[in-house]
């Protein structure tokens, strides 16, 4: 997992060439003028997911993970804390191949994610995105799905 400010963003462009893709869409996409969506980057190997949501509860928030696709989370405005932990070791609960997501029971660490701020989660990292810092709030959010 990577967690680093949009900026620093080109220290990570040589993992691969998708990732690169990606982080090039958030660095020059204008997110105010994007409505909520699916959008298309290199067809199904790279796309991204605008989102907007109300944080919730840790308890109410779902520790998931991938194998198909890498998730580059990133925060247009809001806060949020997302729970991180290694895959091993977690307890699967449900899995469904086709929607490439699992659901985990496990004890996951908290990590502060602020307006600007990205992630890079690998099929190995378990994350529980959508926890409210101390109370609910308003989360716009980018998820760029990137195929293995």
């Amino acid at each position: 997992m990577i967690i680093d400010k949009i900026e620093n963003s080109k220290l990570y462009a040589n993992i691969s060439e998708r990732i690169a893709l990606g982080l090039e869409y958030l660095n020059n996409s204008d997110f105010s003028k994007i409505e909520l969506g699916t959008y298309q980057i290199e067809g199904g190997d790279v796309f991204a997911m605008v989102q907007e949501y109300t944080t919730k509860s840790r308890e109410a928030c779902k520790l998931e993970g991938h194998t198909k696709y890498i998730d580059i989370q990133y925060i247009i405005s809001g806060e949020e804390h997302i729970g991180l932990v290694s895959k091993s070791n977690q307890k699967l609960l449900t899995q469904n191949n086709e929607g490439d997501y699992a659901f985990y029971e496990g004890n996951s660490t908290l990590f502060k994610f602020e307006t600007g701020t990205f992630g890079i989660f690998f099929p190995n990292d378990l994350h529980q995105p959508c926890i409210g810092l101390n109370q609910s709030s308003k989360v716009r959010k980018v998820v760029v799905k990137v195929k293995v």
